[in-house]
């Protein structure tokens, strides 16, 4: 592709500067989290106007193929990885199925009281106690989600002693606990990520996270999981399919 603009070409000026960057972006000659030239630069490089160059740049900013940091300029955006909601396959498991290579970390995994909020969703009576699980997920050695379960200790017994990192915690409790799921109620919102998450996700606190609240059932309508996942927003998309 020329780097230079055709200006007697038919395509519009602004649609070959596009065309320049994305193709810089896409080859990999911009990599991923590189600044890249300011709008004066590419003002002087291409003898484009300033408005121009800022059009051109705020439509592939709107794409997320790129991002403005304030202060400090316009970066390439990271690769983010496409997964479907967990609730139709492990985010685990499809991200080994694209080639990635996953690490589980396991954070903490004790018997407690659960909060009233947590009470609630499992439908527990009080003084009951849930098996409260917090994992990390890394890909190719970057942290990319925080994962917190809880399970009730009535329904999942010695659930600490099992291998709840090198399997699947959902394959966990079907396979010794009977616990299969039948329904998943999920709420997604877009939230500030707190001190002790950002820490572990490598980022600053208030950074804008995925927060991914699921609740298991079983055929029987009965919830015995509920967890929360905060997803690394620049380093995972997540989509929904509906089917009627």
């Amino acid at each position: 592709m020329s780097e230079v603009l055709d200006r007697e070409s038919q395509v519009p000026l602004y649609a070959q500067l596009e065309a320049i960057l994305r193709n810089k972006i896409d080859s990999g000659e911009w990599r991923p989290s590189q600044r890249i030239p300011s709008e004066n630069e590419l003002n002087r490089i291409y003898g484009l106007s300033r408005m121009t160059a800022r059009g051109v740049i705020t439509r592939l900013v709107n794409e997320g193929l790129l991002v403005r940091v304030q202060g400090k300029g316009t970066f390439v955006s990271q690769n983010k990885i496409s997964a479907v909601s967990p609730a139709y396959m492990g985010v685990r498991e499809q991200l080994e199925e694209m080639g990635f290579a996953t690490t589980t970390q396991l954070i903490t995994a004790s018997l407690e009281s659960p909060s009233s909020d947590v009470r609630e969703r499992l439908r527990l009576p009080r003084g009951s106690s849930v098996y409260a699980i917090v994992r990390r997920r890394l890909v190719d050695d970057t942290p990319i989600s925080i994962h917190r379960s809880y399970v009730p200790a009535e329904l999942a017994p010695a659930l600490d002693e099992r291998d709840i990192v090198g399997e699947q915690l959902c394959v966990v409790l079907d396979t010794h606990y009977g616990l299969t799921m039948r329904k998943v109620r999920e709420d997604l919102e877009a939230v500030g990520v707190g001190a002790e998450d950002a820490k572990l996700l490598d980022m600053k606190k208030g950074d804008p996270v995925l927060l991914l609240h699921d609740l298991v059932s079983d055929a029987a309508d009965r919830p015995f999981e509920y967890s929360t996942i905060v997803f690394h927003g620049d380093r995972l998309s997540l989509h929904f399919e509906h089917e009627r």
